[in-house]
């Protein structure tokens, strides 16, 4: 992106009261004023990293935040949101001068920077956990928030490149997941492009080229395709409007790279997005689609009688032409248009009396879908950890969804890899708390069953019965994970201190850590401040329930009782125990932990026989690495948290297949990867993904991830590999 492109990103006061002017909406246009000139004043010679002057920026999130169509206060608090963070005024003049829903929405914007935490993850958890809680009060809160967060993703490029790096990721986490959330489809893909041009650039750029290529040829096609419907439909044509769209950058690399298909394989690499008044012309409109063109079985979603749960709304039918090629084709209404581009935001209106309120249904639906986003974001809000927070949201707010039906006809949505426990407490707590089974389609099954789309459950309860710690391992989201510990916590609070000490005391034993009463609760108060407990008992209980995860938090206490009671070790860097360790289920040893949660890293997918290393992550357990890894310091005691490095090494006998990529340069012909996946197949190698490329100067690179049982195992493969005549070179990562 040139200098005069990023300019073309800022918006400035002028720009902002024209998109006002032109709205029907009543804006307290002094009050906007007196807002506007109190962050002139504040921000003073204040520039961006670009050069830009700052008070732009403000401006700039104001006027997205004013074509979402929100309120006054909303787009004051944009235009205030960095003052109090930036600047020499607080959130009492702010609460004092604009009055306390703007201060509120100010605040929850604003990042924590006064509170000392341990890491940058930390320092966004906590971020997050502090706009949630803001939130769960005023939903304006997150639009503002996301206005924010989208604008400076439209200006990051003169930030260094880790930094753009850690914010795209922070996107693709948190943000894009929580805009779809709220159905604003927009906000999340472009969220998601800007978030991939910087996390991959090189297939940003090859995709980008691609639809490039393509768009002379793609407009043609849906110029044609447009004029056919309209004629079709002998409706006027001020009643319908035809256009065609193409599927975000993002969305594309996902079913390309991810998934390994050509843009050729994507059916609704580009749609035909129909508008019209009224339901009912809809459904006509399907009718003459499919007597137009042929559809493709099992290819048609109703997302009009059973809307998603963000709101979104709109006919899906995957159809192929007379010249053989398959689109995608969307028909909406114009309200169902509105909601989809901007989701919660499109409906505000009838929140804040902008329009006086003539459906009382449409105004029920957006309260009710408010709530249902409110609970979900409330079981982030509660847990002990907030490094689980970010994990949470990408769980619960996962796109690829299910649907499934009650006995009595009621549909219910939940996240892929849902179980029957999730539904059990997404129905009612007390029907979670009380379950003893389920049905699925009239079948007894597992309590660790996972739900597909269009199954009837019904769910199993009796009354003495009550939930089990195992459950917290099995269900999927975090709303259920929630209830069933607040169940524990409430009602085994004594059992759970009791455990939670026991668990911490049998620790600190195998690390050689003996310590008095009085001794362990001086070492806790560190743990106690930092998760806002009243007492040690409080800290004990949350270990107990599993509010608290006590293989995440033993590094920090061991750290803390080197400094409070021994020297630090000088010597040894990579943490040392002196207990003899258990056979492990993942072919790993992990000195000094027993039954710990082992993922191989994807950055250098370690085989047997490599030399490696573990590393103690945040929510994911241990992951190991070989220590010739790019992420892995090549002095630990450099590194910035040194005590999260552990001693690991492989088992002697171990049966299992790992996975391994290799990238192999070759001619660019056809049937190279044929003999690829020949060659693979005679020696009897389980291929998990194979795609290829070009790369240009008539080479192409194959991608392949294989399994192979070690490093002398994929040595012969990649021998073997070697000797066939198209191949340049062989890489492995």
């Amino acid at each position: 992106m040139s200098k005069y492109d990023e300019i073309a990103h800022y918006q400035d006061y002028n720009e902002l009261l024209s998109i006002l002017n032109k709205s029907n909406n009543n804006y307290d246009l002094r009050k906007i004023q007196k807002a506007y000139n109190l962050a002139e004043q504040a921000h003073g010679d204040q520039r961006r990293v670009s050069g830009i002057p700052f008070i732009l920026h403000p401006t700039s999130v104001a006027c997205i935040v004013a074509q979402f169509g929100m309120d006054s206060d909303s787009i004051i608090a944009a235009l205030l949101h960095d003052v109090v963070e930036d600047t020499d005024y607080d959130l009492n003049f702010v609460r004092k001068e604009f009055g306390k829903d703007v201060a509120n929405i100010v605040d929850g914007v604003t990042k924590i920077s006064k509170i000392k935490l341990y890491s940058r993850e930390e320092q966004q958890a906590e971020n997050v956990r502090k706009m949630l809680i803001a939130m769960s009060n005023d939903i304006r809160v997150i639009i503002v928030k996301l206005a924010d967060r989208l604008h400076n993703m439209r200006t990051i490029e003169c930030m260094k490149e880790q930094k753009r790096r850690d914010k795209s990721r922070e996107c693709m986490e948190v943000y894009a997941p929580i805009a779809h959330r709220l159905g604003m489809k927009a906000v999340k893909d472009e969220l998601e492009d800007l978030s991939l041009r910087y996390l991959d650039p090189v297939g940003y750029k090859e995709i980008e080229d691609a639809l490039l290529l393509k768009e002379n040829e793609r407009e043609r096609f849906i110029e044609k395709r447009k004029k056919e419907i309209l004629k079709a439909s002998k409706m006027p044509k001020d009643k319908i409007t035809v256009y065609g769209r193409v599927k975000s950058i993002n969305s594309i690399y996902r079913k390309t790279f991810l998934k390994g298909k050509t843009l050729d394989e994507i059916y609704d690499f580009f749609a035909l997005r129909i508008i019209v008044d009224d339901i009912k012309e809809c459904y006509n409109l399907l009718g003459v689609i499919h007597d137009l063109y042929t559809p493709i079985p099992r290819r048609f979603k109703d997302y009009i009688s059973t809307p998603k749960p963000n709101m979104y709304q709109s006919l899906h039918t995957t159809v192929i032409d007379r010249e053989g090629i398959p689109f995608e084709v969307q028909i909406r209404t114009w309200e169902m248009h509105r909601t989809a581009e901007n989701g919660i935001a499109a409906h505000w209106k009838y929140k804040l009396g902008f329009t006086r309120i003539v459906n009382n249904k449409k105004a029920r639906e957006l309260d009710a879908n408010i709530n249902r986003i409110k609970d979900v974001l409330a079981a982030q809000i509660d847990t002990d950890d907030s490094t689980d927070i970010i994990r949470n949201i990408r769980n619960d707010f996962d796109q690829n969804e299910v649907y499934v039906f009650s006995p009595k006809g009621d549909v219910f949505n939940l996240p892929n890899g849902s179980t029957v426990i999730d539904l059990a407490y997404l129905i009612h707590t007390e029907v979670g708390n009380h379950m003893v089974g389920a049905k699925v389609n009239q079948r007894i099954v597992s309590i660790d069953y996972k739900l597909q789309t269009g199954e009837i459950c019904e769910i199993l309860t009796q009354k003495d019965s009550h939930p089990r710690r195992d459950w917290l391992e099995i269900c999927k989201t975090s709303s259920a994970r929630s209830k069933i510990r607040q169940w524990f916590k409430r009602e085994k609070r004594d059992e759970n201190i009791v455990e939670g000490k026991m668990m911490l005391e049998r620790e600190l034993k195998r690390s050689n850590i003996s310590l008095t009463d009085e001794e362990l609760e001086d070492l806790l108060q560190f743990m106690l401040k930092k998760n806002k407990f009243n007492t040690v008992e409080d800290l004990y209980a949350s270990i107990g329930y599993g509010g608290i995860q006590l293989w995440k938090v033993l590094p920090r206490i061991k750290e803390e009782y080197h400094t409070k009671f021994g020297e630090q070790e000088n010597t040894p860097v990579i943490n040392q125990y002196v207990h003899k360790p258990k056979r492990s289920n993942s072919g790993v040893i992990v000195e000094g932990m027993e039954d710990c949660l082992i993922k191989f890293s994807q950055c250098c997918n370690p085989l047997p026989g490599d030399d490696i290393i573990g590393y103690i992550t945040r929510g994911f357990g241990v992951s190991i690495h070989k220590r010739s890894c790019t992420n892995i310091p090549k002095d630990i005691s450099k590194a910035e948290e040194p005590e999260r490095y552990v001693n690991v090494r492989w088992e002697k006998d171990i049966n299992d297949s790992f996975h391994s990529t290799l990238e192999i340069i070759c001619s660019d012909r056809t049937g190279v990867l044929a003999d690829v996946t020949i060659a693979l197949s005679s020696m009897r190698i389980f291929i998990n993904n194979l795609n290829s490329r070009p790369i240009g100067n008539g080479r192409a690179m194959v991608t392949a991830t294989i399994d192979v049982f070690n490093r002398e195992h994929l040595e012969t493969v990649i021998k073997r590999l070697q000797s066939l005549r198209e191949v340049i070179s062989i890489k492995r990562f």
